[in-house]
C-alpha cells in the first residue's frame, strides 16, 4: 500500500498559478496510474486529472483542460499538478489518488484505492 501527502495548497488571486505535489511512500507508486481530485463544499468529488504509470497518458476533465497540466517523477515518488489561470470556481480542496490502472483512473473516484488528506486551493476574486 502507498501512503499519499498533499503539499502546495494556498491562496492565491485569480489568474493566478499554483503547483501542488503529491509524495508517495512506498516502493510500488511508479506502478500507480495516479490522479487529482477536488471538492468544493456541496459538491461532488471530481477527477480534474490523471496520469498513466509512465507519464506517456494523460487525462483532463474539460473544466480545466488547457489550464492544468499534470506530470509525475517516478524517481521522486512524486506527482505534481500545475494550474494556472485559476479563477474562483477551482478553488476546493485537491487530493491526489493511486489507481491500479489508467483506464480506471480516468472513470472517477471508484477506481482509486488510496487517497491522500487534501490540500485547500483558495481563489479570490
Amino acid at each position: 500500500q502507498v501512503q499519499l501527502v498533499e503539499s502546495g495548497g494556498g491562496l492565491v488571486q485569480a489568474g493566478g498559478s499554483l503547483r501542488l505535489s503529491c509524495a508517495a511512500s512506498g516502493r510500488t507508486f511508479s506502478t500507480y496510474a495516479m490522479g487529482w481530485f477536488r471538492q468544493a463544499p456541496g459538491k461532488e468529488r471530481e477527477v480534474v486529472a490523471a496520469i498513466s504509470w509512465s507519464g506517456g497518458s494523460t487525462y483532463y476533465s474539460d473544466s480545466v483542460k488547457g489550464r492544468f497540466t499534470i506530470s509525475r517523477d517516478n524517481a521522486k515518488n512524486t506527482v505534481y499538478l500545475q494550474m494556472n489561470s485559476l479563477n474562483p470556481e477551482d478553488a476546493a480542496v485537491y487530493y491526489c489518488a493511486a489507481s491500479y490502472s489508467f483506464r480506471a483512473a480516468t472513470k472517477g473516484s471508484q477506481g482509486y484505492h488510496c487517497w491522500g488528506q487534501g490540500t485547500q486551493v483558495t481563489v479570490s476574486a
